[in-house]
This record gives structure tokens, C-alpha cells and sequence, in this order.
């Protein structure tokens, strides 16, 4: 970490300048490189594709003379001009009304509102927290209510922001808590609430972690000196605030949803409050395998890796079908160099939002460098809610992302990888021993990996680690008391979800809402089994 900050706010407003020139240079080779002759190469090659000038020059002979050829529209790094940026800056809304806007759009509850004979009925959200019921003769799995709240913690300007689902009338067997991934917030889960709150028998909750969102955004600090106690320090500062939030709502037990950076602190939390969880989800989690350079403080930085995916790929073209090209993918997964002033920033604690805050007027366009790849597969009007709703949360005060370098390495690599932990969750010790009781063990729950078929993250991580588990459960198997054996209920699979990358919640919504709901199912039957 640097301790200079004053540098690192200047080396940052630097940075601005350098990628908007970096991208003036880029679309002038891009011109020049569009005009020479390509190499061809053989079709033979399998899963190779002509370059781009080699396609351009083809449809030119096949277009008859005198008739333009169409060229297809380029993104570029940044795709939002200046001007547009500029006025976006100047007309932006709140954070809590681009979180209402979002929200606004899953349905039935939408239509719910607009039909409203009372005017003062709102969208349930950070805006305007309450809550709206749905009748059945709008929501055909209803009545539901849709609720908004700010679930305030002890200590000074420290908040959750929380929105849930309950079906009316019926009794709540089970709970299910949506954690967002890095940076995000609850919002993004908009097109999963409607089709997961069908289950009967469960609330579902989606929260903002700490510092995040449309939570509070307290000051972030690490006050240690070593490394593995600043990162069990940053891991703390958000699981801390859940197992606040979960004695507040006076849940026992629930069944957990992380997705990226909130599936990796959900295993730190499983770790750390053992006995509350009865199911375990994690959704692309980062932070599964071990790179030897992220957990050794002593040697450089990783300068490879494909989290780069997460900025460059267009996700419409992650949401096609690439199963027969990813038959012919190698083994091991694809790699990319990572330039050195990324990796200083990185280590400087420079997060990417602070780029867009000192981007002023500029912001959203660096956003949309990030957005317009992100949500292009969507409906014109939900891509902009959601450009609109995540540049409203850049923009915001920094706080929880600052503890991003503490927790990985550049390239997403976990200082603290999963893999070499993952073992022990669900086997920790709920009441250690007394003179006159044993200890009262946890005798495993079920983890689910889920990944997306064209996800930059490794599956491989998730298939080593769905060994581990099982390993576990053998062993506890052959040496747990009888009473342990009969209580076993550890499990562990993996799963892919088709035509989606990392956001795969986002990517391919029906399929990713039906494999939760099949795990809700059997987790309910589980509840009432245990009941009986």
C-alpha cells in the first residue's frame, strides 16, 4: 500500500488523461490496421475465426458494385461521447432513485404500482422505503410483499440496505439471503426476485454489504501489520455486519446466495458463525483456487490473468451458445498480461470507482466502458436503468471497495484462496465441550458452485474444491460419533449455467432462477424433515 495518499490522487488524475489518450491511439490503429491485408488462415483450424479485415475484405467482393457496404457500429473503450457523458453528469439521479428505477422494472410488482388506486403508493426501495403489496389479480404467484429498508447496525453510519419478498398467508419455513459480488449492488438481482419468491415457503432478503450499494459508507481501515490478520480484518468488516443484520431479523438459520466477492466472504462467514447456515450458494465465486504469487507478500504481483474478461468481453456474445467452441478449449484456462501501471494502482489502492469520481463530468462515460459491454444483451430501456443505477454507485463515497487489494491480489488471485479452507466448512464447533457436555460439531450442509458456461472465472476451482468437500465428508463419516453419522447432510456439486458468463444471474435469468429454485425445494424438504 502506498503511504503517500496525495500521490495517489495525483498518479490517479494522471490516469484519466493517459486511458482517454490510450484510446484516442487505439481507434487510430484500429483505422490504419482495418486498411492492410490479413494473413489468412486455413479453415481447417478449429475454433478459429477470419480476423476482422479478412471479413471486412469478402463482404466487399459479395456486395454488388456501387452500393456502400454497412460497417458495424464500434463500442471502442468508452462508447458514451463526451457530450452525452457530460449531461448524464449534470441530470444524474440519486443512487437511491437509479435503485428504484431497477427495481421498477420486475414484474407484477411494476404494473402493481401503476394500477394503484392510492397515489402515494411507490416502488419499494432505498428512495422509498416500505412496502407494496401485489394481489392476485395482477401477480398470478401472489399476493406478495415487496418490501425496502434500512437496516440500521450499532455503531456510527453503519446501515445495510435491505429489500425482501414474503408470499402472504403463508408460513415461513425458510430463508434465503442474495448477497451481491464487488462493487454491485441489490439491484442487479432485479430479474431474479419475481421468479425466486414463487417458492413457497421461503422469505427471500437481498442486501447491500457494508460500504457498498445503498448501504452506509463508513470510513474503510485496517489497523494491522501483518498480513494475514489485515485480511481477516477486511474479511471481518463485512461479515461482521451480516451476523449484526441476521440477530436484528432474528433468523436462525438461512440459506446464503453470494455471487463473486460475496460468495468468497460467504464461505468467511460459514467459517467464522458456524451454525447458520443450512445451504451455501456461490455464484461464480472469486477467490477459489491458489496462485502462490497472491498469498505471498514477499513476491511481485501476478501480472497474468483473465479478469480482464470481466471488462472487455461483450456479454452479448457471452450470452450465444459457445458449446461447440468450448469443446475445443485447452485445459487450462486463458490467460492475459497485465500491464504494470494496473497492478501499481491496484496495490496503491486506487479502486476503479475512485477513476470515475475524479472523472467529474467524464464519469459516466468511463462507466459506460464498463456498462455498455455489461448489460448490451438487454432491452434498451433496462440497459440504461442499470448504466444509470451502477454509475450512481461508483460515484458514491469510497468504503468497502478499498478492501479489495487486502483480499485479492491484481487478477482477482485470493490472498486467502477458498480451495485451502473450503474443507473445514460446515465441520466447525458450534458450543465447544463443558465438564459435563461434548461439543455440539455442525455436521455439514450442502455447497453449490455455479458458474457460467463462457465465465472468466475457473470452474476448474470449483471442481477441486467439490472434491475437498467430499473428502470431508468421508472422513467425518468414519470418524464422527454415531450421532454425528446420522445428522450428516454434507454435500457438494457443481453446476453450469448455459449461454452465461460471470454475471450469470444477469445472463441467462430463466435457467439461473430455475437451478436456485430447485435447490430451495430441497432445502425446504429438508427443513420439514428435520421438523417432524
Amino acid at each position: 500500500m502506498l503511504k503517500n495518499p496525495t500521490s495517489a490522487v495525483v498518479q490517479s488524475r494522471k490516469l484519466v488523461t493517459t486511458v482517454a489518450r490510450i484510446q484516442h491511439t487505439d481507434n487510430t490503429v484500429k483505422t490504419n490496421i482495418s486498411t492492410e491485408e490479413s494473413i489468412p488462415i486455413p479453415p481447417s483450424v478449429p475454433g478459429r475465426r477470419l480476423p476482422r479485415p479478412m471479413l471486412a475484405r469478402r463482404s466487399r467482393e459479395q456486395m454488388p458494385e456501387g452500393k456502400p457496404v454497412a460497417k458495424p457500429p464500434s463500442l471502442g473503450m468508452f462508447p458514451l461521447g463526451y457530450k452525452e457523458a457530460v449531461y448524464q453528469w449534470w441530470n444524474s439521479v440519486t443512487p437511491t432513485i437509479a435503485e428504484r428505477n431497477v427495481i421498477s422494472c420486475i414484474p407484477y410488482l411494476r404494473e402493481s404500482v401503476a394500477s394503484s388506486a392510492n397515489s402515494a403508493t411507490e416502488v419499494p426501495s432505498a428512495e422509498d422505503p416500505g412496502e407494496t403489496q401485489t394481489s392476485t389479480n395482477i401477480d398470478p404467484y401472489g399476493p406478495r410483499v415487496w418490501k425496502s429498508t434500512m437496516v440500521t447496525l450499532p455503531g456510527k453510519n453503519r446501515g445495510l440496505n435491505e429489500f425482501s419478498v414474503e408470499r402472504v398467508g403463508e408460513p415461513v419455513d425458510d430463508t434465503l439471503v442474495m448477497l451481491h459480488g464487488y462493487g454491485a449492488g441489490l439491484g442487479f438481482y432485479y430479474k431474479n426476485f419475481e421468479s425466486l419468491s414463487r417458492s413457497k415457503g421461503w422469505k427471500l432478503y437481498a442486501l447491500d454489504w457494508l460500504g457498498m450499494g445503498n448501504s452506509t459508507r463508513p470510513p474503510f481501515r485496517i489497523c494491522a501489520k501483518d498480513q494475514a490478520t489485515k485480511i481477516t480484518e477486511a474479511e471481518n468488516w463485512f461479515i461482521d455486519s451480516l451476523e449484526e443484520w441476521r440477530k436484528i431479523r432474528k433468523i436462525d438459520k438461512f440459506t446464503l446466495m453470494g455471487h463473486s466477492l460475496g460468495g468468497y466472504l460467504g464461505v468467511s462467514y460459514a467459517l467464522k458463525y458456524p451454525g447458520h447456515l443450512n445451504k451455501l450458494i456461490l455464484a461464480s465465486p472469486v477467490g477459489i483456487p491458489e496462485d502462490p504469487y497472491a498469498v505471498n507478500a514477499d513476491m511481485p504481483e501476478p501480472m497474468d490473468s483473465s479478469f480482464q474478461d470481466e471488462f472487455t468481453v461483450d456479454q452479448q456474445s457471452t450470452t450465444q451458445d459457445h458449446s461447440a467452441l468450448n469443446a475445443n478449449k485447452q485445459a487450462e484456462p486463458k490467460k492475459r498480461p497485465y500491464p504494470p501501471w494496473l497492478v501499481w494502482l491496484w496495490d496503491a489502492n486506487v479502486s476503479p470507482f475512485s477513476i470515475v469520481r475524479l472523472a467529474g463530468p467524464l464519469g459516466p462515460r468511463f462507466a459506460s466502458g464498463w456498462t455498455s459491454r455489461r448489460f448490451n444483451h438487454l432491452t434498451p430501456e433496462e440497459k440504461q436503468k442499470l448504466h444509470d443505477y451502477a454509475y450512481s454507485i461508483f460515484k458514491q463515497r469510497g468504503s468497502g471497495e478499498y478492501a479489495l487489494p487486502y483480499l485479492l491480489a491484481p487478477g482477482a488471485h485470493a490472498r486467502r484462496p477458498v480451495i485451502n479452507r473450503i474443507h473445514r466448512v460446515g465441520r466447525s464447533i458450534i458450543t465447544p465441550a463443558t465438564e459435563t457436555e461434548p461439543a455440539v460439531k455442525e455436521t455439514g450442509f450442502p455447497i453449490v458452485f455455479m458458474y457460467g458456461e463462457n465465465d472468466w472465472m475457473d470452474v476448474a476451482g470449483g471442481l477441486a474444491a467439490e472434491e475437498k468437500l467430499k473428502q470431508a465428508k468421508v472422513k467425518a463419516l468414519l470418524h464422527g460419533t454415531d450421532e454425528e453419522k446420522r445428522k450428516e447432510n454434507g454435500a457438494a456439486k457443481v453446476v453450469v449455467v448455459s449461454k452465461a458468463g460471470h454475471h450469470l444471474y444477469l445472463d441467462n435469468p430463466n435457467e439461473f432462477n430455475d437451478y436456485i429454485k430447485k435447490e430451495l425445494e430441497e432445502t425446504r424438504q429438508q427443513t420439514l424433515r428435520d421438523r417432524a
